[in-house]
């Protein structure tokens, strides 16, 4: 990975953090204003994945961005939300995290 890429993994995914964020502050009290921010922010993090899917494939940089997202919006609802996960819930994170990392890493494990 170039340092291009990674530091457009890591705008990507703090703009998606914003955004997951302002989502969730429209879910619980709506305003037009909380709305249109959340779509602008959920439109700057495509377009960087854009540019992220052209440097890394469509494969390897949405699944690189879904775990860092999927570990980072959890980490957020817990600490600053405040919400609780079923055992269940909690084991299907693990698991999807475990999945999206072998799907990841399957093409070095693989010698592709």
């Amino acid at each position: 990975m170039t340092l291009s890429g990674f530091l457009q993994l890591v705008a990507s995914t703090v703009i998606f953090l914003f955004a997951a964020t302002c989502a969730k502050s429209w879910a619980l009290a709506p305003s037009m204003p909380k709305l249109a921010l959340t779509l602008i922010l959920y439109s700057a993090g495509n377009l960087v994945m854009l540019r992220l899917v052209r440097e890394f494939g469509m494969a390897s940089a949405f699944s690189l961005s879904a775990i860092i997202q999927l570990v980072a919006i959890n980490v957020i609802a817990l600490a600053f939300f405040g919400e609780r996960l079923t055992a269940l819930q909690s084991g299907g994170i693990v698991l999807a995290i475990l999945a999206v990392g072998l799907i990841t890493l399957g093409p070095q494990a693989g010698g592709q």
